[in-house]
C-alpha cells in the first residue's frame, strides 16, 4: 500500500469512489479546486489500483479532513483505520498539532472509526449537509496529533 499525491489523472478513479460512497459527493470542480489550493491530495492505492483518497487542509498548526473515502469493494476491511492513520501520520510531519473533521451524523460506521482513532465530539452543525429528504447535522470531531 502506498500513500501518494492525487494528480488530475488519478481524478476519474477518485470521482467513482467519490460517488459510489457519498451521497452527496464532491464535484470534480470540488477536487480540481482543491489540487488548485495545494490541499494534502493524496490517494492510497494498492499495486496501482486506487482504493480510497483524502483530502486535508493544512493552517497554522491545525489540519482539516475535508474528504475521506475507501472504495466500497474494500470497505470494512482496515483500510478505512489504514488510510486515516497514514493522514494523522502525513499532518504530524507537516507540525501539525491537531485535526478536526465534520461527519454526517447519520453516518455511524465512519463515526465508530473516528472514536476509536481517539477523535471526540467538538459541536454539532445543525443542518450543516445536504441530505435526501432536507438538510442533516454535522457531528464536528477533533483529536490532538
Amino acid at each position: 500500500m502506498i500513500l501518494r499525491d492525487m494528480t488530475g489523472a488519478d481524478l476519474d478513479a477518485v470521482l467513482r469512489i467519490e460517488r459510489e460512497v457519498h451521497t452527496h459527493p464532491w464535484t470534480p470542480g470540488n477536487f480540481s479546486d482543491a489540487l488548485r489550493s495545494k490541499y494534502q491530495c493524496k490517494v492510497f492505492e494498492a499495486d496501482g489500483v486506487i482504493l480510497g483518497y483524502a483530502v486535508l487542509m493544512l493552517a497554522v498548526d491545525e489540519s482539516e479532513l475535508l474528504d475521506i473515502a475507501i472504495d466500497a469493494g474494500h470497505q470494512r476491511q482496515g483500510w478505512g483505520r489504514k488510510l486515516l492513520d497514514e493522514i494523522m501520520a502525513l499532518a504530524r510531519h507537516f507540525g501539525m498539532h491537531r485535526m478536526v473533521l465534520e461527519v454526517r451524523a447519520s453516518n455511524k460506521a465512519a463515526i465508530a472509526l473516528y472514536r476509536k482513532a481517539g477523535f471526540g465530539d467538538i459541536g454539532l452543525r445543525r443542518d450543516y449537509y445536504q441530505a435526501q429528504n432536507g438538510r442533516e447535522d454535522a457531528i464536528l470531531m477533533g483529536r490532538e496529533l
